[in-house]
Protein backbone atom coordinates (compact mmCIF):
# COMPACT_ATOMS: atom_id res chain seq x y z
CA UNK A 1 0.00 0.00 0.00
CA UNK A 2 1.15 3.57 -0.77
CA UNK A 3 2.48 5.24 1.95
CA UNK A 4 0.56 8.60 1.91
CA UNK A 5 1.02 11.77 4.16
CA UNK A 6 -2.25 11.86 6.29
CA UNK A 7 -3.95 15.01 8.43
CA UNK A 8 -6.72 14.12 11.13
CA UNK A 9 -9.73 16.48 12.25
CA UNK A 10 -12.98 16.59 13.66
CA UNK A 11 -15.50 17.02 10.83
CA UNK A 12 -19.23 17.34 11.07
CA UNK A 13 -21.01 17.51 7.76
CA UNK A 14 -24.43 19.77 6.99
CA UNK A 15 -26.88 19.13 4.29
CA UNK A 16 -30.26 20.65 4.07
CA UNK A 17 -32.60 19.23 1.26
CA UNK A 18 -35.57 20.58 -0.29
CA UNK A 19 -38.42 19.05 -1.66
CA UNK A 20 -42.19 18.15 -1.38
CA UNK A 21 -43.51 16.03 1.53
CA UNK A 22 -43.95 13.11 1.38
CA UNK A 23 -45.09 10.12 4.22
CA UNK A 24 -42.23 9.44 6.52
CA UNK A 25 -40.76 6.42 7.38
CA UNK A 26 -41.18 3.91 10.21
CA UNK A 27 -40.13 5.40 13.06
CA UNK A 28 -38.85 4.95 16.76
CA UNK A 29 -38.04 7.32 19.93
CA UNK A 30 -34.05 7.20 20.99
CA UNK A 31 -33.29 7.79 24.22
CA UNK A 32 -31.24 10.63 25.48
CA UNK A 33 -30.66 11.74 21.92
CA UNK A 34 -28.29 14.25 20.22
CA UNK A 35 -29.94 17.19 22.43
CA UNK A 36 -30.36 15.38 25.26
CA UNK A 37 -33.99 14.49 24.98
CA UNK A 38 -35.38 11.34 22.83
CA UNK A 39 -34.87 11.61 19.70
CA UNK A 40 -37.08 10.09 17.04
CA UNK A 41 -35.72 7.59 14.28
CA UNK A 42 -36.67 6.45 10.89
CA UNK A 43 -34.54 2.97 11.39
CA UNK A 44 -33.13 1.45 8.50
CA UNK A 45 -33.58 -2.24 8.11
CA UNK A 46 -29.80 -2.35 7.86
CA UNK A 47 -27.18 -2.33 10.49
CA UNK A 48 -23.71 -1.22 10.11
CA UNK A 49 -21.38 -4.16 8.78
CA UNK A 50 -18.78 -4.87 11.40
CA UNK A 51 -16.45 -7.18 9.23
CA UNK A 52 -16.42 -5.54 5.40
CA UNK A 53 -14.82 -7.40 3.05
CA UNK A 54 -13.05 -5.17 1.29
CA UNK A 55 -9.66 -5.55 -0.44
CA UNK A 56 -6.23 -4.47 -0.11
CA UNK A 57 -6.48 -2.44 -3.72
CA UNK A 58 -9.67 -1.29 -2.58
CA UNK A 59 -8.48 0.26 0.48
CA UNK A 60 -5.43 1.39 -1.48
CA UNK A 61 -7.79 2.91 -3.74
CA UNK A 62 -9.70 5.15 -1.59
CA UNK A 63 -6.88 6.61 0.09
CA UNK A 64 -5.03 6.92 -2.80
CA UNK A 65 -7.83 8.98 -3.85
CA UNK A 66 -8.84 10.27 -0.66
CA UNK A 67 -5.24 11.95 -0.63
CA UNK A 68 -5.03 13.18 -4.13
CA UNK A 69 -8.08 15.25 -2.96
CA UNK A 70 -6.59 16.73 0.43
CA UNK A 71 -4.21 18.48 -1.82
CA UNK A 72 -6.48 19.90 -4.62
CA UNK A 73 -8.28 21.17 -1.64
CA UNK A 74 -5.21 22.58 -0.30
CA UNK A 75 -3.93 24.49 -3.26
CA UNK A 76 -7.56 25.78 -3.83
CA UNK A 77 -7.53 26.77 -0.03
CA UNK A 78 -3.38 27.85 0.37
CA UNK A 79 -4.37 30.96 -1.99
CA UNK A 80 -6.65 32.76 1.03
CA UNK A 81 -3.47 34.73 3.20
CA UNK A 82 -2.63 33.17 6.76
CA UNK A 83 -2.70 29.71 8.91
CA UNK A 84 -4.82 27.25 7.77
CA UNK A 85 -6.07 23.98 8.79
CA UNK A 86 -8.68 21.46 7.77
CA UNK A 87 -9.51 18.28 7.82
CA UNK A 88 -9.60 16.47 4.08
CA UNK A 89 -10.27 12.95 5.41
CA UNK A 90 -13.91 13.98 7.11
CA UNK A 91 -14.56 16.24 4.46
CA UNK A 92 -13.95 13.55 1.87
CA UNK A 93 -16.14 10.94 4.16
CA UNK A 94 -19.17 13.38 4.10
CA UNK A 95 -19.32 13.98 1.09
CA UNK A 96 -19.51 10.19 0.51
CA UNK A 97 -22.26 10.21 2.66
CA UNK A 98 -23.74 12.67 -0.03
CA UNK A 99 -22.50 11.28 -2.89
CA UNK A 100 -24.32 8.22 -1.94
CA UNK A 101 -27.62 10.00 -3.47
CA UNK A 102 -25.60 11.47 -6.37
CA UNK A 103 -26.82 10.39 -9.82
CA UNK A 104 -26.38 11.10 -13.45
CA UNK A 105 -23.80 13.97 -14.26
CA UNK A 106 -23.57 14.81 -10.12
CA UNK A 107 -22.32 11.71 -9.69
CA UNK A 108 -19.61 11.53 -12.18
CA UNK A 109 -18.54 15.38 -11.41
CA UNK A 110 -17.99 14.57 -8.04
CA UNK A 111 -16.31 11.43 -8.46
CA UNK A 112 -13.72 13.42 -10.38
CA UNK A 113 -13.70 16.09 -7.53
CA UNK A 114 -13.57 14.12 -4.84
CA UNK A 115 -11.04 11.21 -6.75
CA UNK A 116 -13.82 8.86 -6.09
CA UNK A 117 -12.11 5.58 -7.89
CA UNK A 118 -14.21 2.64 -7.06
CA UNK A 119 -17.56 2.78 -7.98
CA UNK A 120 -20.90 3.69 -5.21
CA UNK A 121 -21.02 -0.17 -4.55
CA UNK A 122 -17.11 -0.45 -3.49
CA UNK A 123 -16.68 2.90 -2.35
CA UNK A 124 -18.68 3.33 0.69
CA UNK A 125 -17.59 -0.41 2.06
CA UNK A 126 -13.32 0.84 1.71
CA UNK A 127 -14.74 4.05 3.73
CA UNK A 128 -16.45 1.81 6.29
CA UNK A 129 -13.26 -0.87 6.61
CA UNK A 130 -10.86 1.99 6.77
CA UNK A 131 -13.19 4.22 9.18
CA UNK A 132 -13.12 0.30 11.52
CA UNK A 133 -9.14 0.53 10.76
CA UNK A 134 -8.71 3.71 12.35
CA UNK A 135 -11.29 2.88 15.29
CA UNK A 136 -8.56 0.58 16.07
CA UNK A 137 -5.70 2.85 16.69
CA UNK A 138 -4.14 3.87 20.45
CA UNK A 139 -5.17 1.17 22.17
CA UNK A 140 -2.79 1.51 25.53
CA UNK A 141 -1.64 5.00 23.93
CA UNK A 142 -1.51 8.36 25.97
CA UNK A 143 -3.66 11.91 24.94
CA UNK A 144 -2.22 14.94 25.24
CA UNK A 145 -4.24 15.24 28.21
CA UNK A 146 -4.71 12.68 31.22
CA UNK A 147 -7.95 10.91 29.23
CA UNK A 148 -5.65 8.71 26.86
CA UNK A 149 -5.47 8.22 23.20
CA UNK A 150 -8.65 9.10 20.95
CA UNK A 151 -9.61 8.91 17.40
CA UNK A 152 -13.59 9.78 17.62
CA UNK A 153 -15.33 9.35 14.16
CA UNK A 154 -19.22 9.33 14.32
CA UNK A 155 -21.59 10.07 11.61
CA UNK A 156 -25.54 11.11 12.07
CA UNK A 157 -28.33 11.80 10.16
CA UNK A 158 -31.08 14.83 11.10
CA UNK A 159 -33.72 13.90 8.43
CA UNK A 160 -37.17 15.98 8.25
CA UNK A 161 -40.09 14.33 10.32
CA UNK A 162 -43.03 13.54 7.80
CA UNK A 163 -40.34 13.47 4.55
CA UNK A 164 -40.13 10.64 2.57
CA UNK A 165 -36.24 9.26 1.62
CA UNK A 166 -35.76 6.30 -0.55
CA UNK A 167 -34.68 3.26 1.85
CA UNK A 168 -31.87 2.56 -0.48
CA UNK A 169 -30.17 5.54 0.39
CA UNK A 170 -30.90 5.26 4.15
CA UNK A 171 -29.61 1.81 4.25
CA UNK A 172 -26.26 2.67 2.36
CA UNK A 173 -25.49 5.22 4.96
CA UNK A 174 -26.52 2.50 8.17
CA UNK A 175 -24.43 -0.45 6.85
CA UNK A 176 -21.29 2.23 5.92
CA UNK A 177 -21.58 4.68 7.97
CA UNK A 178 -23.29 3.59 11.14
CA UNK A 179 -26.01 6.82 10.32
CA UNK A 180 -29.49 6.73 11.62
CA UNK A 181 -32.01 8.87 10.70
CA UNK A 182 -32.84 11.32 13.48
CA UNK A 183 -36.13 13.06 12.69
CA UNK A 184 -36.44 16.99 13.65
CA UNK A 185 -38.75 19.31 12.70
CA UNK A 186 -36.75 22.20 10.82
CA UNK A 187 -39.92 23.40 8.99
CA UNK A 188 -41.80 24.50 12.22
CA UNK A 189 -38.65 24.54 14.57
CA UNK A 190 -35.33 25.40 12.33
CA UNK A 191 -33.63 27.29 15.41
CA UNK A 192 -34.00 24.13 18.23
CA UNK A 193 -33.04 22.08 14.83
CA UNK A 194 -29.89 24.14 14.67
CA UNK A 195 -28.79 24.27 18.45
CA UNK A 196 -30.12 20.69 18.40
CA UNK A 197 -27.62 19.06 15.60
CA UNK A 198 -24.39 22.00 16.62
CA UNK A 199 -24.77 20.74 20.60
CA UNK A 200 -24.28 16.98 18.87
CA UNK A 201 -21.52 18.45 17.25
CA UNK A 202 -19.89 19.97 20.10
CA UNK A 203 -20.45 16.70 22.02
CA UNK A 204 -18.12 14.37 19.46
CA UNK A 205 -15.89 17.00 19.60
CA UNK A 206 -15.46 17.67 22.97
CA UNK A 207 -16.55 21.06 22.92
CA UNK A 208 -13.89 22.09 20.54
CA UNK A 209 -15.95 22.90 17.54
CA UNK A 210 -18.79 25.02 18.40
CA UNK A 211 -21.84 26.52 16.05
CA UNK A 212 -20.81 24.72 13.72
CA UNK A 213 -23.92 25.87 11.65
CA UNK A 214 -24.53 29.41 12.34
CA UNK A 215 -28.07 31.30 12.01
CA UNK A 216 -29.90 31.50 9.37
CA UNK A 217 -28.21 28.27 7.42
CA UNK A 218 -30.93 26.17 8.90
CA UNK A 219 -34.95 27.32 7.85
CA UNK A 220 -38.24 25.80 6.84
CA UNK A 221 -36.69 24.91 3.72
CA UNK A 222 -33.85 22.08 5.22
CA UNK A 223 -35.06 18.56 4.92
CA UNK A 224 -31.65 16.51 5.40
CA UNK A 225 -28.92 17.32 7.26
CA UNK A 226 -25.68 14.90 7.08
CA UNK A 227 -23.13 15.27 9.98
CA UNK A 228 -19.60 13.71 10.29
CA UNK A 229 -17.57 14.24 13.44
CA UNK A 230 -13.54 13.69 14.22
CA UNK A 231 -11.76 14.02 17.60
CA UNK A 232 -7.64 13.43 17.85
CA UNK A 233 -5.98 13.43 21.26
CA UNK A 234 -2.69 12.28 21.31
CA UNK A 235 0.54 12.61 23.38
CA UNK A 236 3.61 12.36 21.41
CA UNK A 237 5.67 9.34 21.85
CA UNK A 238 8.39 11.54 22.67
CA UNK A 239 7.71 14.39 24.64
CA UNK A 240 9.59 18.16 24.30
CA UNK A 241 10.44 19.19 27.82
CA UNK A 242 8.45 22.07 28.39
CA UNK A 243 11.92 23.46 30.68
CA UNK A 244 13.24 23.29 27.19
CA UNK A 245 10.79 25.45 25.93
CA UNK A 246 12.10 29.25 25.14
CA UNK A 247 10.82 32.51 23.17
CA UNK A 248 12.57 32.57 19.68
CA UNK A 249 12.20 33.82 16.63
CA UNK A 250 10.08 32.87 13.30
CA UNK A 251 10.53 34.57 10.38
CA UNK A 252 7.52 35.43 8.35
CA UNK A 253 7.66 35.60 4.62
CA UNK A 254 7.38 39.57 4.11
CA UNK A 255 10.94 40.17 6.04
CA UNK A 256 9.27 40.63 9.20
CA UNK A 257 9.87 38.76 12.85
CA UNK A 258 7.93 37.65 15.30
CA UNK A 259 8.56 35.72 18.93
CA UNK A 260 6.99 33.21 19.57
CA UNK A 261 7.42 29.69 21.90
CA UNK A 262 9.61 27.42 20.59
CA UNK A 263 10.04 23.90 21.69
CA UNK A 264 13.35 21.95 21.45
CA UNK A 265 14.07 18.00 21.71
CA UNK A 266 17.10 15.93 20.28
CA UNK A 267 15.51 12.74 19.38
CA UNK A 268 15.38 9.65 17.12
CA UNK A 269 12.78 10.97 14.44
CA UNK A 270 12.24 10.67 10.73
CA UNK A 271 14.16 12.22 8.51
CA UNK A 272 14.03 13.14 4.60
CA UNK A 273 16.43 16.09 3.28
CA UNK A 274 14.97 16.83 -0.49
CA UNK A 275 15.35 19.58 -3.10
CA UNK A 276 13.85 22.56 -1.50
CA UNK A 277 12.73 21.27 1.39
CA UNK A 278 13.82 19.42 5.20
CA UNK A 279 11.09 16.88 6.22
CA UNK A 280 10.62 16.08 9.96
CA UNK A 281 8.15 12.89 10.93
CA UNK A 282 7.46 13.02 14.49
CA UNK A 283 5.17 9.85 15.54
CA UNK A 284 2.54 9.77 18.32
CA UNK A 285 2.68 7.41 21.67
CA UNK A 286 1.85 3.82 20.01
CA UNK A 287 3.71 4.77 16.97
CA UNK A 288 0.71 4.34 14.70
CA UNK A 289 -0.30 7.68 13.23
CA UNK A 290 2.73 10.90 13.03
CA UNK A 291 2.68 14.36 12.25
CA UNK A 292 5.00 15.28 9.27
CA UNK A 293 6.48 18.75 8.84
CA UNK A 294 7.39 20.24 5.48
CA UNK A 295 9.61 23.05 6.02
CA UNK A 296 10.88 24.53 2.68
CA UNK A 297 14.51 26.29 2.31
CA UNK A 298 14.65 29.85 2.55
CA UNK A 299 12.77 31.70 -0.45
CA UNK A 300 11.25 28.27 -1.61
CA UNK A 301 8.14 28.16 0.04
CA UNK A 302 6.03 29.60 -2.58
CA UNK A 303 7.54 27.40 -4.97
CA UNK A 304 7.40 24.07 -2.89
CA UNK A 305 3.72 24.88 -1.55
CA UNK A 306 2.95 25.02 -5.44
CA UNK A 307 4.35 21.82 -6.22
CA UNK A 308 3.33 20.13 -3.43
CA UNK A 309 0.80 17.05 -4.73
CA UNK A 310 0.09 13.62 -4.02
CA UNK A 311 2.89 12.48 -5.65
CA UNK A 312 5.42 14.96 -3.96
CA UNK A 313 4.10 13.74 -0.68
CA UNK A 314 4.34 10.09 -1.40
CA UNK A 315 8.25 10.62 -2.77
CA UNK A 316 8.77 12.62 0.34
CA UNK A 317 7.61 9.95 2.61
CA UNK A 318 9.18 7.07 0.69
CA UNK A 319 12.37 9.15 1.33
CA UNK A 320 11.98 9.30 5.03
CA UNK A 321 14.43 7.76 7.41
CA UNK A 322 15.11 7.96 11.28
CA UNK A 323 18.41 9.65 12.44
CA UNK A 324 19.07 11.96 15.57
CA UNK A 325 17.59 15.07 14.54
CA UNK A 326 17.79 18.27 16.89
CA UNK A 327 14.29 19.83 16.24
CA UNK A 328 13.10 23.44 17.28
CA UNK A 329 9.74 24.05 16.46
CA UNK A 330 6.84 26.50 17.50
CA UNK A 331 3.93 25.50 19.83
CA UNK A 332 0.56 26.85 18.15
CA UNK A 333 -3.23 26.41 18.57
CA UNK A 334 -5.36 28.63 16.24
CA UNK A 335 -8.88 27.77 14.66
CA UNK A 336 -9.77 28.02 10.54
CA UNK A 337 -13.33 27.99 8.89
CA UNK A 338 -14.09 27.82 5.42
CA UNK A 339 -16.96 27.86 2.64
CA UNK A 340 -16.12 25.38 0.73
CA UNK A 341 -18.94 25.77 -2.41
CA UNK A 342 -16.53 28.31 -4.42
CA UNK A 343 -13.42 25.83 -3.88
CA UNK A 344 -15.25 23.26 -4.96
CA UNK A 345 -17.40 24.17 -7.78
CA UNK A 346 -14.15 25.51 -9.42
CA UNK A 347 -12.37 21.93 -8.59
CA UNK A 348 -14.98 20.88 -11.44
CA UNK A 349 -18.11 19.65 -9.88
CA UNK A 350 -20.32 22.70 -10.25
CA UNK A 351 -23.30 20.90 -11.33
CA UNK A 352 -24.13 19.87 -7.75
CA UNK A 353 -24.35 23.69 -6.75
CA UNK A 354 -26.71 24.27 -9.64
CA UNK A 355 -30.29 23.70 -10.31
CA UNK A 356 -29.02 20.87 -12.58
CA UNK A 357 -27.87 19.10 -9.65
CA UNK A 358 -29.07 15.40 -9.58
CA UNK A 359 -29.35 13.83 -6.26
CA UNK A 360 -32.22 11.38 -7.12
CA UNK A 361 -30.96 9.09 -4.89
CA UNK A 362 -31.87 10.14 -1.52
CA UNK A 363 -35.39 11.16 -2.65
CA UNK A 364 -36.58 9.71 -5.86
CA UNK A 365 -36.60 13.88 -7.01
CA UNK A 366 -34.24 15.64 -8.78
CA UNK A 367 -34.95 18.72 -6.70
CA UNK A 368 -32.32 19.15 -4.04
CA UNK A 369 -28.62 21.25 -4.81
CA UNK A 370 -25.87 21.82 -2.35
CA UNK A 371 -26.31 25.51 -1.48
CA UNK A 372 -22.96 25.42 0.62
CA UNK A 373 -20.26 23.43 1.83
CA UNK A 374 -18.75 24.73 5.45
CA UNK A 375 -16.27 23.39 7.20
CA UNK A 376 -14.71 24.71 10.65
CA UNK A 377 -11.50 22.77 12.67
CA UNK A 378 -9.43 23.57 15.27
CA UNK A 379 -6.10 22.34 16.48
CA UNK A 380 -3.07 22.48 19.27
CA UNK A 381 0.10 21.66 19.36
CA UNK A 382 2.34 21.85 22.33
CA UNK A 383 5.04 20.06 24.40
CA UNK A 384 2.67 16.97 25.48
CA UNK A 385 1.21 16.53 21.61
CA UNK A 386 -1.76 17.15 19.97
CA UNK A 387 -5.56 18.07 20.13
CA UNK A 388 -7.46 18.45 16.41
CA UNK A 389 -11.15 18.72 15.95
CA UNK A 390 -13.13 19.55 13.12
CA UNK A 391 -16.78 20.14 11.25
CA UNK A 392 -18.22 20.14 7.89
CA UNK A 393 -21.45 21.06 6.52
CA UNK A 394 -23.42 20.12 3.49
CA UNK A 395 -26.04 22.26 3.00
CA UNK A 396 -28.12 21.55 0.50
CA UNK A 397 -31.61 22.93 -0.86
CA UNK A 398 -33.95 22.99 -4.26
CA UNK A 399 -33.31 23.99 -6.89
CA UNK A 400 19.61 3.03 14.81
CA UNK A 401 23.11 4.10 15.65
CA UNK A 402 23.66 7.33 17.55
CA UNK A 403 25.48 9.64 15.87
CA UNK A 404 25.50 13.86 15.04
CA UNK A 405 21.68 15.13 15.55
CA UNK A 406 20.35 17.07 12.12
CA UNK A 407 19.76 20.34 12.74
CA UNK A 408 16.04 21.51 12.02
CA UNK A 409 14.79 24.88 13.34
CA UNK A 410 11.33 25.52 11.68
CA UNK A 411 11.54 29.16 11.87
CA UNK A 412 9.67 30.17 8.79
CA UNK A 413 6.61 29.25 7.62
CA UNK A 414 5.61 25.24 7.24
CA UNK A 415 2.92 22.83 6.28
CA UNK A 416 2.31 19.92 8.24
CA UNK A 417 0.12 16.84 8.11
CA UNK A 418 -1.14 14.12 10.39
CA UNK A 419 -1.62 10.65 8.93
CA UNK A 420 -2.02 7.62 9.60
CA UNK A 421 1.10 5.26 9.11
CA UNK A 422 -0.51 1.77 7.81
CA UNK A 423 -2.95 2.88 5.48
CA UNK A 424 -1.53 6.13 4.89
CA UNK A 425 -4.98 8.15 5.12
CA UNK A 426 -4.66 11.67 5.10
CA UNK A 427 -6.69 13.25 8.36
CA UNK A 428 -5.29 16.70 8.42
CA UNK A 429 -3.15 19.07 6.65
CA UNK A 430 -2.03 22.32 8.17
CA UNK A 431 0.05 25.12 7.17
CA UNK A 432 1.57 27.75 9.99
CA UNK A 433 2.69 31.56 8.35
CA UNK A 434 2.78 32.87 11.37
CA UNK A 435 2.60 30.75 14.93
CA UNK A 436 1.51 34.05 16.76
CA UNK A 437 -1.73 34.96 14.99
Amino acid sequence: MRKILLSILLVGLLVSLIGCEESGTPSSEEPGGGNGTGIELALSAKQRVTSPIVGAPDLTALVDGNSAFAFDLYKALSEEEGNLFFSPYSISQALAMTYAGARGETEQQMAETLHFILSQGNLHPAFNALDLELASRGEGAKGKDEKGFRLNIVNAIWGQKNYKFLDAFLDVLAENYGAGLRLIDFINAAEDSRLTINDWVSDQTEERIKDLIPQGAIDEATRLVLTNAIYFNAAWLNPFQKEATQDGTFYLLDGSEVSVPMMSQIESLGYADGDGYLAVELPYDGSELSMVVLLPDDGEFEAFEGSLDVELADSILNDVEYRQVALTMPKFEFESEFSLAEALSAMGMPIAFSGAADFSGMTGTRELTIADVLHKAFVSVDEVGTEAAAATAVIMELTSMPEEPVQVTVDSPFIFLIRDIETGAILFVGRIMNPAA
